[in-house]
């Protein structure tokens, strides 16, 4: 699934020029990011540009909420369908059966459709009591971000970076100029043009994919099928974005942390702002992540199976194992160094970058520890990749049941501890968990030989 990669590769081997360089990463890290951290840089650009211009502080206030809570809801639904959809491309693929996948893409969006628009309205039917406008909105943007995410699975597979990137600039260009010019109608208008963008997003995003991937049927549900659902995976993308979002609930829920800000929303503005902006500091990184970790070693993967499969003696095997760790250690230590170049700078300019956002110093030892957070996240996120190429899924998933775990209960304790520690409990869970990924790692791509030969079937 790292076809954009190899492309931006491509582009970076035909023109080593500073200024192609900088390009071919430009690219990557508007693709690598994602909705998710554009959608970040998004609302914090609508909320500045707003209070900038004397707009009311409660309003943006409540749509930044609105908008925090529509992606965490909604990352949090579809994520059990998300990697366990990204395997069936993936496997289709490899297959060279690709028209398959647009009848399947859109049976899951058919399903998806159908259980965003089920809890969604559930949701605002029983709990919400704001106008019917804004229950609208809120219903029609969630149902939105959740077909995104299962459309933005593709991103990193199509073999054309320059309209990815035009799709994501008109998405959030919109987003950002509609919820703008619609400020005047209070917080519905804010909310109508972040729908806005978002609806264009996706459809543009669902014309490049139907474009690259035309089918013959119009709706199939193959992925569901037994033997190409892995339960794995499912409960992988689970427990991974509930881990994300594990010490955010906990605060925004604690009663002293926590306050009210629509409706039965509540958000812990001291403790959320400091993590949102640690987590756009990734953008370098993520960048580095597409174009060397997960292409690199995609590439190198492919050559030491095909080495196997093409009866390569132990030699050749052993080599290419060899090239395959090489390409790990090689990526992981250029992303690390990237991101933590962004993060030293961070870190010396933080009152700086706070006084600018009009953020009290108050937060900056917060902002400190989670920038330093997200790093370790980054690298967790690259060792996961690792095992998903590998296919140790039941590895990627005690992982992911570690962090959301550790988060929950080291974020609850940090939240007891007082406002120093706060920040702390994440910090402390992805270092866990990246710990024990780094030895899990380590162990299965020194053992590789030995798991790819005698733990799998073969025939004669």
């Amino acid at each position: 699934m790292a076809g954009v990669g190899f492309e931006l590769r491509r582009l970076l081997q035909n023109n080593q020029s500073l200024s192609g360089r900088g390009q071919a990463y430009a690219f990557a890290a508007l693709i690598g990011s994602g909705p998710w951290v554009l959608s970040i840089a998004a609302i914090l650009g609508i909320a500045l540009l707003s209070t900038r211009q004397n707009f009311s502080a409660d309003v943006v206030g409540q749509f930044q909420v609105s908008i925090t809570c529509l992606m965490a809801f909604s990352l949090i639904l579809t994520s059990p369908l998300q990697l366990t959809f990204t395997r069936f491309v993936a496997d289709r693929l490899f297959e060279q059966r690709p028209r398959q996948i647009m009848a399947n893409l859109f049976g899951a969006l058919s399903l998806t459709l159908l259980a965003a628009g089920l809890v969604g309205s559930a949701a605002l039917a029983l709990w919400f009591d704001g106008s019917l406008f804004y229950r609208l909105c809120m219903l029609t943007g969630f149902v939105t971000l959740c077909c995104i995410w299962i459309v933005v699975v593709f991103a990193s597979a199509i073999n054309a970076y320059r309209q990815i990137v035009l799709v994501f600039l008109l998405g959030y260009g919109v987003t950002v100029a509609a919820s703008l010019g619609l400020r005047g109608f209070g917080l519905e208008g804010l909310l109508l043009g972040f729908v806005a963008g978002q609806a264009c997003l996706f459809f543009a995003l669902l014309a490049l994919v139907v474009r690259q991937y035309p089918g013959d049927l119009m709706v199939s549900f193959d992925f569901l099928r037994p033997g190409k659902l892995y339960p794995s995976l499912v409960f992988t993308g689970l427990f991974y974005n509930a881990g994300i979002w594990a010490d955010k609930f906990i605060f925004w829920a604690d009663p002293l942390a926590g306050v009210a800000i629509v409706g039965p929303l509540r958000a812990a503005p001291a403790y959320d702002l400091p993590i949102f902006l640690s987590y756009l500091s990734l953008i370098p990184g993520m960048a580095v992540f597409l174009v060397r970790v997960e292409t690199d070693f995609s590439e190198k993967c492919e050559n030491f199976y095909r080495t196997i499969t093409r009866d390569g003696t132990l030699a050749q095997v052993s080599q290419a194992r060899l090239e395959l760790v090489q390409a790990v250690r090689a990526g992981m230590l250029v992303m690390l160094k990237v991101q933590g170049a962004t993060t030293c700078l961070l870190l010396l300019t933080g009152p700086e970058l706070l006084a600018w956002l009009g953020i009290s110093n108050v937060s900056l030892s917060l902002l400190n520890i989670d920038l330093v957070a997200v790093v370790i996240q980054l690298l967790l996120l690259a060792m996961l990749t690792v095992l998903f190429y590998l296919d140790q899924r039941w590895a990627a998933l005690s992982l992911c049941f570690l962090f959301f775990l550790s988060n929950a209960v080291f974020s609850w304790i940090s939240l007891g501890l007082g406002p120093a520690l706060h920040g702390y409990g994440f910090f402390a869970s992805v270092a866990l968990t990246a710990a024990v990924g780094f030895v899990i790692v380590l162990q299965k791509l020194n053992q590789l030989e030995y798991e790819t030969f005698m733990l799998n079937p073969v025939t004669f």
